[in-house]
C-alpha cells in the first residue's frame, strides 16, 4: 500500500474514532470467514461499524482524533476496530454474547465517551445500561412523575406536549 493510500486510512479511521462514542478493539486471529461474517452481520444489525485496519494506521489514527495513549497497548496482532456512533454500550453486549461461542474473538480494549476499559472489564462494560435501556428507564421515570401528580398539573402538562407536538409538525413542514 502506497503513502497516499495509508494517509486516507488514517484519516478515515481518526473521523471515526472522532465521531463514535464508543471504539473498540478486538482480536480475530482463527476466525473463519463464515465466522467472520457472522460478526459482522451482528454488528451491521446495531447499526455499528466494524473494520480491520493495520496497527501502524491505528496508532496514527488515534493521535490524529486525540484519544487515549493507553490503547496502543491494544495494537499488537490482528485489530478489529468497532465504532459505535448511537450506543456506546452496544458493542460491549455482541462482542460479550459473540465471544462466549467463538473463543477466537478477544476483547483487547475499548474508548467509551474517552474513559479507557480494558480487556478484563468487558463484563462490567457489557452490563452498562445501553441507550435504549436509559431511555426506557427515563420514560417510566416520567410516567411515574406524571401519575403523581394532581389532575391540573396533568392537564398544563398535556397541554405542553401538544404545543411542543404542534411546533414540532410546523418546523417538519
Amino acid at each position: 500500500m502506497k503513502r497516499p493510500e495509508k494517509e486516507i486510512i488514517i484519516l478515515e479511521v481518526a473521523d471515526k474514532m472522532k465521531r463514535a462514542q464508543g471504539v473498540y478493539f478486538t482480536e480475530f486471529q482463527g476466525m473463519t470467514v463464515a465466522q467472520s461474517s457472522q460478526l459482522r452481520d451482528e454488528f451491521r444489525k446495531a447499526g455499528i461499524e466494524y473494520q480491520v485496519v493495520k496497527n501502524t494506521l491505528i496508532k496514527k489514527a488515534i493521535e490524529r482524533a486525540n484519544l487515549s495513549d493507553k490503547l496502543y497497548a491494544a495494537l499488537k496482532n490482528t485489530t478489529g476496530v468497532v465504532f459505535s456512533y448511537d450506543d456506546p454500550i452496544a458493542p460491549a453486549k455482541i462482542i460479550k454474547k459473540f465471544a462466549a461461542d467463538n473463543e477466537k474473538l478477544k476483547f483487547k480494549m475499548a474508548s467509551v465517551d474517552g474513559t479507557v476499559f480494558e480487556s478484563k472489564q468487558l463484563a462490567e462494560l457489557s452490563t452498562m445500561a445501553g441507550r435504549a435501556e436509559n431511555i426506557a428507564r427515563a420514560i417510566g421515570t416520567i410516567n411515574n412523575v406524571v401519575a403523581s401528580v394532581p389532575s391540573t398539573i396533568n392537564a398544563v402538562m398535556r397541554n405542553l406536549v401538544n404545543v411542543l407536538d404542534q411546533v414540532a409538525k410546523q418546523k417538519a413542514a
